[in-house]
């Protein structure tokens, strides 16, 4: 069969792809329960297409029951002396994603990217990355759930690689490796998250529940935002993964106490932004440094950021009403900062062009 090549979608063409993007985007954020003889037909399937012999296929509820599990289903010693540490990840994804992509990126390498961007349910991808983070808050991020966590085919990734294939396929009528589309479909639409290895294949569940914010982050207050049957949560705030201790409160309940033992700075930014400047110079007993008419400099001597908190407390004189901005530690005098707050002009001249 000929090959073809695309240059440039057709309006009609156009209009589909965020078709295509919602029903891989459906398949992606299901919560329903896998089809067990579905999943274990596929692996069985994608096994036989690269040479080896059916192994024994285990289920689980979630990824970290999964990785609770494997070292008393499979004899790790063993599996670890083979010549690849990965599993048999690296031969699946060579059989079936790269050659998926290398046969249809030849036929669309003008249009590739456009399509990337397109049809990227970029947010989806996040899923396992939360999962993995959460593994590193809980202590199971070991040498050996790293070694688990290389050897894992992410449905996330895989359901994203999902829709450019299958857009290329149906709208624009590629030529493809039929075989290997059908095992990948079959894989990425009845799987989870699958962990392949020489005698063993791990399946996991998908999620039970998914909370979003309205930027299609994983989101929620006060509950997980990820959770599985078994009861395996993963808690993330506008998409970064929280410790279930902060996770399980709703932000209005955050604590600035709780900066004082904060080491990581990702989640210190996300409880002194959620917590206020106002809360935290109330609580933690700032230290008065200079004033100036109704503004006060103030020093927060807790090491609880990268680097020294300056805070400028700012009195409304018509109404009394309190504001707290933070200014950087290089200023000296409560007028210097207001004169930074209002780009360079000083208060005086400030209170004259307002």
């Amino acid at each position: 069969m000929p090959e073809k090549y695309i240059a440039k979608l057709t309006p009609e063409q156009e209009a589909l792809i965020p078709v295509y993007r919602e029903k891989w985007k459906k398949i992606a954020l299901s919560t329903e329960r896998i089809d067990r003889d579905k999943a274990a037909e596929a692996v069985k399937q994608a096994y036989e297409f690269i040479g080896k012999k059916e192994p024994i296929i285990l289920f689980f509820e979630s990824p970290y029951r999964a990785l609770q599990n494997f070292s008393k289903n499979i004899d790790f010693e063993f599996e670890c002396k083979i010549p690849n540490i990965y599993g048999l990840r690296d031969e699946l994804t060579t059989k079936f994603n790269s050659k998926l992509r290398d046969t249809l990126q030849k036929q669309c390498s003008q249009i590739w990217l456009l399509l990337e961007k397109q049809l990227n349910n970029s947010f989806l991808i996040e899923l396992s990355s939360l999962i993995e983070r959460d593994f590193k808050f809980s202590g199971l991020y070991s040498s050996f759930s790293r070694f688990i966590g290389f050897s894992c085919i992410q449905f996330d990734i895989w359901n994203f690689h999902a829709s450019r294939f299958d857009f290329c396929i149906s709208a624009l009528n590629c030529n493809y490796p039929q075989k290997e589309w059908f095992i990948f479909q079959s894989l990425v639409q009845n799987c989870g998250w699958i962990f392949p290895f020489e005698k063993i294949c791990i399946v996991s569940e998908r999620p039970v529940k998914l909370y979003f914010d309205n930027e299609n982050r994983l989101h929620a207050e006060g509950k997980p935002a990820m959770q599985f049957a078994d009861g395996y949560s993963v808690y993330a705030y506008h998409g970064t993964t929280l410790p279930e201790k902060y996770g399980k409160h709703h932000s209005k309940e955050w604590q600035p106490s709780w900066l004082l033992q904060e080491r990581n700075a990702e989640l210190r930014k996300i409880l002194i932004q959620e917590i206020g400047y106002s809360r935290i110079l109330e609580e933690l007993q700032a230290v008065e440094l200079n004033t100036y008419q109704e503004y006060t400099l103030l020093q927060i001597n807790s090491d609880i950021d990268i680097e020294p908190i300056y805070l400028l407390k700012m009195i409304c004189p018509s109404t009394g009403d309190i504001h707290v901005l933070r200014v950087p530690p290089q200023m000296k005098t409560a007028r210097e900062a207001i004169t930074w707050i209002n780009w360079g002009i000083p208060p005086e001249d400030f209170a004259i062009q307002t």
